[in-house]
């Protein structure tokens, strides 16, 4: 998985919705285990406190030559018995124990009469061996008890008839935190079905229509003619979409109006043009007819250049995916003056080839006529195709580098046709360019010159991406 792949919606949110499972079962491992705990060590507790019960019954019961008897078979490597003239615990506070006394009480059926004391306090670290134990039970309770652990150790006195005490001790480890294979199984089953049916149902439908709306929205901005979205998804992305048809219906309606509005003035102004051709083909004057005819003549070139100004920014030409190399090299080929081409990488391009031939011939023509030719490179930078024209030229002043592309903008005082033109070609090229989302800057070499540099957006979607599609 690339870095592109862990940047997507989709991979990020389910990353999230992982994270998440995780650890909120943590969390929640945490929150019970304690629970867990003072449950098994109450039940641990009450056990202890059942034997020890029966085991004060049971002396007291018995005759005095049984006792040592009883006491061994008592004994286990948890829990030890000792029958002695002193109690082992010595405080008579039974804040800590006082379940575990009642229940002694209760089996015993002894209320209040009977002294019994309870002791319980926990243990970290190594732990040793309960005292009183023969060699075999010590040996025993250390195989179980080996390593570090942390126990909780209860000691019991309870008085006996006669004056003597019966001492227990006994201890028992904190259950450690499990995590069960049927736990793993389980997480893994519900992570599986939430990510598998709700998760990625979910994403496809919220980044579907994402990905359709940015390859529609890149496809707007290089001038192609774009359908209708369909409005699916959310709520959200609905909306969003929806804005999204209604901008590009705006944006187009406003383009094509201004275009025809254009179109139609140029096509209008024709007919006066001519009008005023045949008066002025009829002054007597030779010098001034010949006046009058150059300035209808230039109109009408201007006029003529307007016109097709305008239907460069149509776009009717359907977008078509070109081999740049071939490209130039087909266009070099056609163009009287032609030009230097330095190779650069391979690099397919979308672009609508006539309009950009069409482009390029300006900008290449005005190198040839003001720079003393022209020359050709290209490289691929962040996505983007930079071609750049270049000339041996001037060069143009700092202040005018922009104005140029303003249509009918001559730096060319003479206002000759034949050495300034109508100043609408770097007009008609930027227009194209920026039709296809990309834009012209020019820039003075600093070897002399002057540099017009192209950039056109490659297209968004990759052939891979187009795969895992």
């Amino acid at each position: 998985m690339t870095l592109r792949h862990l940047t997507t919606l989709r991979v990020q949110l389910i990353l999230l919705v992982v994270a998440a499972l995780v650890v909120a079962q943590l969390v929640s491992l945490f929150l019970f285990a304690d629970e867990r705990s003072l449950a098994i060590r109450a039940a641990l507790g009450f056990e202890a406190a059942g034997r020890a019960a029966n085991v004060a019954r049971l002396i007291e019961e018995a005759p005095p030559d049984l006792h040592a008897s009883i006491l061994r078979a008592a004994n286990s490597p948890l829990v030890r018995f000792d029958l002695s003239g002193t109690a082992s615990v010595r405080h008579t506070d039974h804040s800590d124990g006082g379940l575990v006394e009642a229940r002694i009480r209760t089996l015993l059926d002894d209320s209040y009469s009977r002294d019994i004391r309870v002791e319980l306090h926990e243990v970290e670290g190594r732990l040793m061996p309960l005292p009183n134990l023969s060699r075999e039970m010590t040996d025993m309770h250390m195989a179980m008890m080996r390593g570090e652990l942390t126990a909780v150790e209860m000691n019991l006195s309870i008085g006996i008839r006669g004056g003597q005490w019966l001492n227990v001790g006994t201890r028992f480890e904190r259950p450690p935190i499990q995590w069960t294979l049927y736990s793993m199984l389980t997480f893994a089953l519900s992570a599986g079905l939430l990510l598998g049916v709700v998760i990625w149902f979910v994403m496809t439908r919220l980044t579907g229509p994402l990905r359709r709306l940015a390859r529609a929205a890149d496809s707007l901005g290089r001038g192609e003619d774009v359908a209708a979205l369909p409005v699916a998804g959310p709520t959200e992305v609905r909306d969003l979409t929806g804005a999204f048809n209604r901008m590009q219906d705006r944006l187009t309606r406003f383009v094509g109006d201004r275009t025809r509005m254009l179109a139609a003035l140029g096509h209008d102004l024709r007919s006066p043009l001519t009008a005023m051709r045949v008066r002025a083909e009829m002054v007597d004057d030779d010098e001034t007819r010949d006046s009058l005819v150059a300035s209808v003549e230039e109109m009408q070139g201007m006029v003529d250049a307007t016109l097709t100004f305008a239907r460069g920014l149509t776009g009717a030409e359907q977008p078509e995916t070109v081999n740049l190399h071939a490209f130039l090299d087909a266009l070099r080929a056609d163009m009287p003056g032609g030009f230097d081409l330095d190779p650069g990488p391979r690099i397919e391009v979308r672009l609508r080839p006539n309009a950009i031939r069409r482009a390029l011939r300006n900008l290449i023509e005005n190198a040839n006529r003001y720079g003393g030719g022209a020359s050709i490179r290209w490289q691929r930078r962040e996505g983007t195709l930079v071609l750049t024209v270049e000339d041996r030229g001037p060069g143009i002043p700092a202040d005018e580098l922009e104005k140029v592309f303003d249509p009918f903008y001559r730096l060319e005082a003479s206002r000759s046709l034949e050495t300034g033109g109508h100043g609408l070609g770097l007009s008609i090229a930027r227009t194209i360019v920026q039709a296809h989302g990309g834009d012209i800057t020019l820039s003075n070499r600093e070897t002399g010159g002057l540099r017009a540099a192209i950039s056109i957006p490659l297209a968004a979607e990759t052939l891979e991406e187009r795969r895992e599609r």
